[in-house]
């Protein structure tokens, strides 16, 4: 009576595409006020005055907080969610105010009344590899070492027969879901609901409950729908505090608040830019000797992220002399956060167009070069991996993609004024799961109920979880229902780095079977039982990941330079696949997410005033339906009895890693025009086109 392994129709779908889901912002509750926050509009200083007089005398104006006024929070240790406790500006776009009105249109207004002056200080916005105050972080995200190495890569590259150096690019990109930030709070007796989007409620109530000073069991958060995330709502952001300071302001009414697309540019996090100077050294053969990379980042002088953007090359490839470095540079920009596969999507641009460059000199076909250096253990920690299935993907993709037979010379196909090739590169993603998760499995009214805390990121979550539990029970899946997305259900880890799934599953399967042991099949309204996942002592043996191959078709009109990609494939080697539908569609959105990276999204910051200019969907630039005409996501039906009790792996992020390279290679192919600096745009071909 499985479940797992049927493509079943989004739970959730007829409620979303109706708009019957409720959202954070339109949880009905009687008489909300709103409120608008107001942004500093210097980079770098200190408010001397803060003018307020007008937005309080405007009509439906109820308050207007600012750090005179404001509460003093009970945690100021992140810096980023210590909102209106001093004067100090850290940021073009940080909040010096906020107005509380009876209507959204009304705070809005009273906001644009509300100004500061300021002391303005220089600021410093501009990043590069050769600044003289770059400096190594203790760790990169969320825990790795800043730098490792093995052997000697200067001599190994010194002595390679064919060596390639070259520095890679990858833009600042920002999160642009659908839905943007939003809460509703409401404070009563001295507790606080928060509806919020959010990709993990109980995360969230921890550092919400921190900042507030308040016992955990006085926040609860609900989030049963999320319009989108792409890590952005992973940890809370200013305006879930601002909305609870708010809402502290005016006990017993409910206060919203939802970030305009602008403010998200500044408030919601961000990928930081990166810079890779990537050295690979070889045999002729196409061996490996030495595989070096060094990356400078940025972070914000207020708090600090690493994003772990070497890391992949330390498994990849096998190499005998290897070394991978984090810089960072601490400027007055907003804080970098969590953004689809931190790490792993700008960390593997580099290394697989430095690899496509590498095979073109020695001649090789680059799926030749990939297989030549396949690992047989871990590259960084020696350890057998539980599964890698990397060459059958490579393989598998070319089959389908029809790779056999290309001509590896770059510009010499046209058609119909276009030139036209194809590139490839490899995917990678850590297979994780995270202990202290729990699940709740009841009978009542002879339907088996689940419940847990889980946040269904749009990734599908209220459909995946029911079959699970319905596969671990032994019932038809029509008989299982799920409760999700409220800290009233049982502590679970948040919707993020791929393991949301198989945390939660495992826990879902652990509770049933206790279930059933208690009670067997036949159990009385009212039984229930639950499970907590644990360590999983295989990690201590076995190197975890899921693996995939990218292929992509380039066009480029060789009198314009304007770029089509009119096909992307995948292949992919991710583990028990749950359901069949969700799962092409989260491999076809991260791939189109990494198309978007490879040819249109830059956020463009001026450094003489520190802010992003393009903070806008009709500036900012994603990939649109006729940018993606034909994408294609495929996988093999792997078993790995080491990951967790199910054998899944994460697919939510992996399809992304890859994709730009890809684009990258494919592109070159077409037209000689190496393109190192994301995105890749006519200004840069042009100049390169026979």
């Amino acid at each position: 009576m499985t479940a797992i392994g049927k493509p079943l129709v989004r739970r959730d779908g007829t409620r979303k595409v109706t708009g019957a889901a409720t959202y954070a912002y339109e949880t009905p509750v009687g008489a909300p006020l709103f409120c608008h926050p107001v942004q500093a509009t210097v980079a770098r200083g200190r408010i001397t005055a803060i003018h307020t007089a007008d937005a309080e005398v405007l009509d439906g104006v109820l308050d207007v907080i600012t750090f005179r006024t404001a509460e003093r929070l009970a945690s100021t240790e992140d810096r980023e969610l210590a909102v209106l406790q001093d004067r100090e500006v850290a940021f073009r776009g940080q909040v010096v105010g906020l107005v509380i009105a009876r209507t959204s249109e009304i705070a809005r207004h009273g906001a644009e009344l509300v100004f500061a002056t300021y002391a303005e200080s220089a600021h410093d916005t501009e990043l590069s590899a050769d600044r003289d105050d770059l400096y190594a972080p203790e760790k990169v995200n969320p825990a790795f070492p800043t730098d490792t190495g093995t052997g000697d890569v200067d001599a190994a590259m010194a002595s390679a027969e064919v060596a390639v150096e070259r520095t890679y690019r990858t833009a600042m990109y920002h999160n642009n879901p659908l839905e943007p930030h939003a809460t509703t709070a409401l404070w009563d007796n001295d507790s606080l609901t928060l509806w919020d989007s959010t990709q993990g409620v109980h995360p969230s109530r921890k550092t919400i409950a921190k900042v507030f000073g308040l016992p955990a069991e006085r926040v609860r958060v609900v989030c049963p729908y999320v319009g989108g995330g792409f890590g952005s709502k992973g940890l809370p952001h200013v305006n879930v505090v601002l909305a609870a300071m708010a809402a502290r302001a005016h006990p017993g009414r409910p206060v919203k608040l939802a970030l305009t697309r602008q403010q998200m540019f500044a408030l919601a996090g961000y990928r930081t830019p990166t810079i890779q100077r990537m050295r690979l050294g070889a045999t002729r053969d196409g061996s490996l000797t030495a595989l070096a990379l060094d990356v400078v980042e940025q972070t914000s002088r207020i708090k600090e992220f690493a994003e772990q953007t070497a890391v992949p090359a330390r498994m990849m490839y096998a190499a005998p002399n290897r070394r991978t470095t984090h810089r960072l540079a601490a400027l007055d920009v907003p804080v970098p956060s969590w953004m689809r596969a931190p790490g792993e999507c700008p960390g593997m641009f580099g290394p697989e167009v430095a690899m496509d460059e590498l095979a073109y000199e020695l001649g090789l076909d680059p799926i030749e070069l990939r297989v030549r250096n396949e690992p047989g253990v871990d590259p960084e920690s020696g350890r057998p991996f539980s599964s890698r299935h990397l060459v059958e993907c490579l393989r598998e993709g070319a089959r389908r993609f029809g790779w056999d037979g290309r001509d590896p010379r770059p510009g010499v196909r046209r058609e119909d004024g276009w030139l036209t090739g194809t590139g490839v590169a490899a995917s990678v993603y850590p297979s994780s799961s995270r202990a202290g998760t729990t699940a709740l499995v009841r009978f009542s009214g002879g339907r088996y109920a689940v419940e847990i805390g889980a946040a269904d990121l749009g990734t599908g979550a209220w459909t995946v979880l029911p079959q699970i539990a319905a596969d671990a029970l032994d019932v038809p899946v029509e008989e299982v229902d799920v409760a999700l997305g409220d800290t009233a259900y049982p502590v679970a880890a948040v919707a993020g780095g791929s393991m949301g799934t198989a945390t939660w599953g495992s826990a879902i399967v652990e509770a049933a079977r206790a279930f059933r042991d208690k009670f067997g099949r036949d159990p009385d309204d009212g039984d229930e039982a639950d499970a907590t996942t644990g360590d999983n002592p295989a990690r201590e043996k076995y190197a975890m990941y899921a693996f995939g191959a990218q292929f992509a078709e380039a066009r480029v009109h060789a009198d314009t330079g304007e770029i089509r990609v009119p096909r992307l494939l995948g292949v992919f080697a991710a583990g028990r696949i749950v359901n069949p539908r969700t799962a092409r569609s989260q491999f076809l959105g991260g791939m189109t997410m990494g198309l978007s990276m490879a040819l249109h999204e830059d956020s463009v910051l001026d450094p003489r005033f520190g802010h992003v200019v393009n903070h806008d969907l009709a500036e900012y630039h994603i990939a649109v339906n006729a940018d993606a005409p034909d994408v294609q996501a495929h996988w093999l039906d792997e078993e790995d009895p080491h990951v967790n009790a199910l054998g899944v792996k994460g697919i939510g992020e992996i399809g992304i890693v890859g994709t730009a390279a890809a684009v990258a290679n494919a592109v070159f192919h077409a037209t000689g025009a190496r393109i190192r600096d994301l995105p890749i745009t006519l200004d840069k071909v042009l100049p390169a086109l026979p």
